[in-house]
């Protein structure tokens, strides 16, 4: 585990950086979840060729979680595109999940001549709609927002959702009711659009499980890629680790 601190704070965010001498993967973890969690499997098995490198945001796993951070979409976007300048990072590969996802788009966005390739796994594109767990959490009640989330808390293991409640409890609290937010209200140019925009190679996974799904077709018009992990859903890295680093080795 290193640490990188954000440039003008105290802030750190903490990484796992695997040697490999092809381009840099760079893991965006989405809501919840946690780099250091949720891809450590998944990268001892995509090998030893590609650097790896597997963040936790700042709010989540070990990063640091300063209450007067502003957990929006874009402010992650900030610090990691110094992150990554900060490495001396020529030439990248960024791969979000979910509601990282749309930190991944934005990142690409913002450092276009460094992007090699985009993976994203089930990554947002539109605003959160009901029943998405992003909804529900911006839905708490902010103003007893530690106990609120509790309660989501419990109410998620109560469902069996056990390996992803053990993150979110590692989450501070206002992280991800922010990052949450922003979800519900989407970015100021649409995920999808930019995503459409980009003129590299663009990769979007999904979980057997999780289909039929109309953007399977509808990704495929526009010039992205299509690869599928069977035997999982949502969370294929763990509920499908050795098909989920295929998946990703398909994309490289």
């Amino acid at each position: 585990m290193r640490e990188y601190k954000i440039r003008g704070t105290n802030y750190k965010i903490r990484y796992n950086d695997f040697y490999g001498e092809l381009t840099p993967i760079i893991f965006i973890h989405g809501l919840g979840c946690a780099g250091s969690f949720d891809y450590v499997e998944a990268a001892s098995l995509i090998g030893s060729e590609h650097r790896i490198i597997l963040i936790d945001l700042l709010g989540a796993g070990y990063s640091d979680k300063p209450l007067s951070f502003k957990y929006t979409v874009d402010s992650h976007v900030k610090y990691l595109k110094e992150f990554i300048e900060d490495l001396n990072l020529e030439e990248i590969i960024i791969f979000g999940h979910s509601l990282g996802g749309p930190i991944a788009i934005e990142l690409c966005d913002v450092l276009r001549s460094r992007i090699k390739t985009l993976i994203l796994s089930e990554s947002n594109l539109e605003p959160s709609g009901y029943g998405s767990a992003s909804f529900e959490i911006a839905d708490l009640n902010e103003d007893d927002l530690d106990k609120s989330l509790e309660r989501k808390i419990a109410e998620y293991e109560r469902s069996g959702n056990t390996m992803w409640v053990a993150t979110l409890r590692n989450w501070l609290p206002k992280a991800a009711f922010e990052l949450s937010v922003n979800a519900v209200k989407g970015g100021e140019i649409p995920w999808r659009n930019l995503l459409y925009q980009f003129d590299f190679p663009k990769y979007f996974i999904f979980g057997e499980k999780s289909l039929p799904d109309a953007d399977f077709t509808k990704l495929k018009e526009h010039g992205v890629n299509i690869e599928v992990v069977s035997k999982a859903g949502h969370s294929m890295a763990w509920e499908n680790p050795e098909g989920f680093a295929q998946a990703i080795k398909s994309c490289l």
